[in-house]
């Protein structure tokens, strides 16, 4: 009975594993073959056979050692037992069938090693083939529309915008890209030295796209951003030519030098920013149009030229409309120096010509009170009327001067086209202190002449002279001197009478009756000479 159990259990095991290494040996001589096309189909197979070769075996290793307990123990409770032929012959088939099983299934594990790589392999490849073909595809195609630069900052911005959409995109895939990597690497350091080869050079195409992408949206966006600061230069150039042109358009009449040398430098220092920011926008534009230039480099075999054409006629464009609006605000600053230098000049002839009449007042005033002295004898009255005519002689350049300076006024008041704010006063007061300078100085010399005369004869008179008989003298000229000398005093107290009615004296009271005094004594003493020489006179006609 127990030998029934037994063979009933052998049988199942040698069919089990007679139909398993059926199936084990299918499956491995089917991943053996080296075809490609083969090796795709078994893919199509049952990789798991009809029962679990680790079942079997142990199956197997039960029944083998139930074999050999009964053939080496001899007997069994007691009674004698020697085993029957099937039981010898069932236990080498036993043995047989576990090495064969045990052969096969050590190839099926290695199958399935074999095959579990293969299926990382491929899912790697399928999803480097999905990384590549979406950056070669969608994403070069969407990196294929995006070539214009904008015409302005606020388009600049919004394909900025549009630039981050993509790149945002992108960034899934390259998210996906470290991953892989990461498998990669994980399968370069597990891996066969047959697989290397393919893992590298999935490995280095997944590289060099991503790369090359990755290049080119940094490319693309340091295009954006040079033409962005390009713009925004341009726009603050723009502005700054704005308001230059806009100062030069409004033309407010200065009020005086200082203003104009105000005026004068805000638009130097106007001029010299424009020109600094137009060298900046030189600088931003040759940069972005080498970049322009290289554009092509990544073009997918596209033609951009047309596209380059339009950024770079573009850019060189903004640059000469710049260049010419500087230059039309740089001519009409050069207007506005001259005009503005003309009308520093109007002002100070209107200052000078003021100055002139000022100090035409000073001289007038001078001659009117310090200029008192008539001279106490012949060579100081000569002395005094030299002096006086080179008075006269500055008062006269300074009139010329104030002439000119008027006369200069009126020129650059017709180059300015401008009326003079006060050449319509300065010219009549000129004239009338010149005239009132010339009533007063024509007294003074009449004055100055009188005395001369005056001290002149009566130094003749009362000098001593030996060799002149007094009898000779004429008494006429004794007559004449005081006349003269008469004369002399009530000029003294004659007022200076100007064309508008007003009057000035010489000197203060006191200054005129010191010098009458003087004047009285001479007389005094001529007539005492006179009256001397009649008595003499008498005498000698008596004896």
């Amino acid at each position: 009975m127990d030998w029934l159990n037994k063979r009933l259990v052998f049988e199942k095991f040698t069919k089990e594993s007679t139909s398993l290494l059926d199936e084990l040996a299918v499956i491995n001589n089917g991943s053996d073959k080296g075809n490609q096309n083969e090796k795709e189909r078994s893919m199509d197979f049952n990789y798991l056979p009809s029962v679990d070769p680790e079942t079997v075996l142990q199956t197997g290793h039960e029944l083998l050692s139930e074999l050999q307990q009964r053939r080496f123990n001899g007997s069994e409770g007691g009674v004698s037992w020697s085993p029957m032929d099937d039981e010898l012959l069932a236990q080498p088939q036993v043995m047989k069938l576990l090495d064969s099983l045990r052969e096969q299934y050590t190839r099926y594990q290695e199958v399935c090693r074999q095959r579990s790589k293969r299926t990382q392999l491929d899912e790697v490849q399928q999803k480097v083939m999905q990384v590549v073909n979406w950056l070669e595809g969608p994403g070069s195609e969407q990196l294929r529309t995006q070539w214009g630069i904008g015409d302005s900052i606020r388009a600049s911005q919004a394909l900025q915008q549009k630039h981050e959409e993509i790149e945002s995109q992108h960034s899934e895939w390259f998210a996906v890209y470290v991953e892989l990597n990461q498998q990669i690497a994980a399968l370069l350091n597990a891996g066969d030295e047959e697989d290397l080869v393919e893992l590298k050079t999935l490995q280095q195409r997944l590289s060099d796209v991503c790369y090359r992408q990755a290049s080119q949206l940094e490319f693309r966006q340091n295009l954006l951003q040079a033409a962005l600061e390009f713009h925004g230069v341009a726009q603050d150039l723009s502005q700054q030519l704005d308001g230059l042109l806009g100062m030069l358009c409004v033309d407010v009449p200065p009020t005086d030098g200082a203003a104009i040398q105000q005026t004068l430098k805000l638009l130097e220092e106007k001029l010299k920013s424009v020109d600094t920011g137009l060298q900046g926008l030189r600088e931003k534009g040759q940069g972005l149009l080498d970049q322009i230039t290289n554009q092509a480099s990544w073009a997918y075999g596209k033609d951009v030229s047309t596209e380059n054409k339009d950024n770079v006629d573009h850019v060189q464009g903004v640059m000469e409309d710049m260049q010419l609006r500087k230059q039309r605000c740089e001519d009409m600053v050069d207007v506005r120096r001259l005009k503005m230098l003309q009308m520093v000049q109007l002002f100070k002839c209107e200052e000078d010509a003021a100055q002139a009449v000022d100090w035409l007042n000073e001289l007038l005033d001078a001659l009117l009170k310090t200029h008192i002295r008539l001279g106490d004898d012949r060579q100081e009255t000569t002395t005094l009327l030299e002096k006086h005519r080179k008075f006269v002689d500055v008062a006269q350049s300074t009139y010329d001067y104030g002439r000119q300076l008027l006369q200069a006024t009126v020129v650059l008041c017709q180059s300015l086209r401008c009326t003079s704010r006060s050449s319509g006063d300065t010219l009549p007061k000129l004239n009338r202190v010149w005239k009132q300078f010339n009533i007063t100085s024509e007294e003074r010399i009449q004055r100055l002449e009188m005395a001369l005369a005056f001290h002149s004869n009566a130094e003749k008179i009362l000098q001593d002279c030996p060799d002149l008989p007094e009898s000779v003298m004429d008494f006429e000229q004794f007559d004449e001197v005081e006349a003269i000398g008469k004369s002399l005093l009530d000029r003294l107290t004659v007022p200076v009478i100007y064309p508008d009615g007003s009057e000035q004296y010489f000197g203060s009271p006191s200054d005129m009756a010191s010098t009458a005094e003087h004047i009285r004594e001479q007389i005094k003493m001529i007539c005492l000479k006179k009256q001397h020489l009649l008595e003499s006179n008498m005498s000698s006609r008596e004896s």
